[in-house]
């Protein structure tokens, strides 16, 4: 087991804590909760910055997280992440903000203790480069994007 440190950072997060949890057992995303006042309107087409109200330390070098959407969010309101997905770094120790975008047509309310984005913990694989003049042939070479076809 991996031990991430979490600190909570504001005091209406405080009475009313609880760890972000897997909405199921096979689930890979822990939720992250709106930490806000009261309920907050992102306008159509527009983004925010959403406090979590909590911080992490990952400290292991080879683990970082990812903050993603969620996806019936994204799917049935347009409501998706500003940067498209956050990474954390293992020394990063400030509290988790989510960057939302409303990229429908209609304003969205979000609501104190709204599950809003998840967190998914990874390992890292910090590679080291040798420079080659050239690759050793594959049966793909150069080829990118459709280079398989459609079916």
């Amino acid at each position: 087991m991996n031990k991430i440190q979490i600190q909570i950072l504001n005091l209406r997060t405080k009475k009313n804590f609880s760890f972000p949890t897997y909405a199921t057992s096979g689930s890979s995303g822990l939720d992250l909760r709106a930490c806000l006042e009261k309920k907050t309107r992102l306008r159509a087409y527009k983004t925010i910055l959403v406090p979590t109200g909590i911080a992490i330390y990952i400290e292991n070098p080879n683990i970082t997280a990812f903050i993603l959407p969620r996806s019936g969010l994204g799917h049935e309101k347009g409501i998706v992440l500003g940067n498209l997905i956050g990474l954390i770094d293992s020394d990063y120790q400030g509290q988790l903000m989510i960057s939302l975008w409303n990229r429908s047509k209609k304003d969205f309310y979000i609501n104190p203790d709204d599950r809003v984005a998840q967190i998914v913990f990874v390992p890292i694989i910090k590679p080291s480069f040798s420079l080659v003049e050239k690759f050793n042939k594959t049966s793909r070479a150069k080829k990118g994007f459709g280079h398989s076809g459609l079916t």
